[in-house]
């Protein structure tokens, strides 16, 4: 049974997770924007640092478990252009973690303007195999 976040909820949900990052012309397009495809990377790097404050690190869920997260699905809306050497500010909030999956809100904002939001889903698969299996339960039990 996945464990949804919700106003339903007992608790308010926690603040989500932000990350700091500014733009450089390696993410920006010849018109001088940040080109849409990198706003996927700049949610990944929010996502993996997430993990990281929740005392997950990639490699080492690897070495230890053989498990491995892939995205699984994006969808993202753009609401205006972030441009060379802008501050961004990048959240990440759980909205779902099922036993095999975790499906998560992201956006980045300049200041208290949205540049862009999305849904990713994200799977645990086994590394070697790329089967879908389990997220370890002391990640579940980390998550927010």
């Amino acid at each position: 049974m996945p464990r949804a976040m919700s106003a339903r909820t007992a608790t308010p949900p926690a603040a989500p997770f932000e990350f700091a990052l500014r733009v450089y012309w390696e993410d920006t397009d010849a018109g001088g924007v940040v080109f849409y495809a990198n706003y996927l990377k700049f949610f990944e790097r929010a996502r993996t640092e997430w993990l990281r404050a929740l005392g997950v690190e990639q490699q080492a869920l690897r070495d230890a478990t053989g498990a491995i997260f892939v995205v699984a699905a994006t969808q993202v809306a753009y609401h205006a252009p972030a441009r060379l050497d802008d501050r961004l500010r990048v959240t990440v909030e759980l909205r779902e973690a099922g036993r095999a999956s975790m499906r998560i809100a992201q956006r980045a904002l300049r200041d208290t303007t949205l540049l862009a939001e999305g849904e990713i889903r994200i799977g645990c698969v086994d590394a070697g195999t790329f089967r879908p299996r389990r997220i370890p339960n002391r990640i579940l039990d980390a998550l927010p």
